[in-house]
């Protein structure tokens, strides 16, 4: 009765097809944030997902990120030491860690908050990051007109997000990594638990794809930060949450001081 019930395996043919349908013609500079487990069963796995988008983009782009290096305080204990071949963290998601184990893949330098690329523009992704605005490697993105790409997860995984933050001016606040034998101070945002608040600005900026019992959802990297700074502009608190024990309580209390300080983009 068991096996009756579940469901049937997503093809790679049927996740090339909804890629097409979305308009990936192999010429996009991509950035993923994928759940595989949101196909329920994907015949190939992790390496399918990843070929076939591989052969649907120029650049492929996906976050690394390895939050067992941050550290809240300078003088913190170094728990794990940042390389090439650093695990990603888990929630991140398994095609991130696919993509590390690709060996003609690019990561950028950062500890915590590093960024994995394939591809054309890879190496001038990767390289636009620094510790004092990480999600740099976005901002590459939105000068090559790039896209984003949701799989099965919301926008709370969007990390352009994070660089409309940025560019609005929202406070940034002080986080520390090991960094080549120093402890050394990096930017870092707020939490994303509430960036789904974005949503009725990006409403018909994209057109979903079902692929299975997973849904595709492609923006473009320019209107995803372009709305969110015009949000925050409208309203400073917009996208951080009420959790009492977040980050976001910090931040919040920032604006309410100071406002908002609205930064340049610095093209390529």
């Amino acid at each position: 009765m068991l096996n009756l019930l579940r469901k049937p395996a997503v093809h790679v043919a049927e996740l090339d097809e909804g890629l097409a349908a979305l308009g990936l013609d192999g010429t996009q500079h991509l950035i993923v944030h994928a759940s595989l487990k949101s196909f329920g069963t994907l015949d190939g796995g992790v390496r399918a997902l990843a070929d076939t988008l591989w052969r649907r983009t120029a650049t492929l782009v996906a976050p690394a990120f390895s939050y067992n290096t941050l550290l809240n305080r300078p003088g913190g204990r170094v728990n794990a030491q940042f390389h090439r071949d650093t695990r990603v963290s888990r929630d991140i998601g398994r095609l991130s860690q696919e993509l590390v184990e690709r060996r003609d893949a690019l990561r950028s330098f950062h500890p915590t908050l590093s960024f994995v690329s394939l591809g054309d523009e890879a190496a001038r992704i990767t390289a636009a990051q620094s510790l004092n605005s990480p999600y740099q490697p976005i901002g590459a993105l939105y000068d090559l007109d790039g896209y984003a790409l949701l799989i099965g997860v919301d926008f709370g995984s969007n990390t352009s997000v994070h660089y409309g933050e940025y560019l609005a001016g929202m406070p940034m606040l002080t986080r520390y990594v090991p960094l080549d034998g120093q402890i050394l101070p990096t930017a870092f945002p707020n939490c994303s638990a509430d960036f789904d608040n974005l949503l009725p600005e990006m409403e018909f900026k994209s057109h979903p794809v079902q692929v299975g019992p997973s849904t595709l959802r492609l923006y473009r990297v320019r209107d995803l930060v372009d709305s969110t700074m015009h949000l925050l502009q409208r309203n400073p608190e917009a996208l951080l949450c009420t959790y009492k024990g977040c980050r976001c309580q910090e931040v919040r209390q920032i604006v309410r001081r100071d406002g908002l300080r609205p930064r340049l983009h610095l093209g390529l």
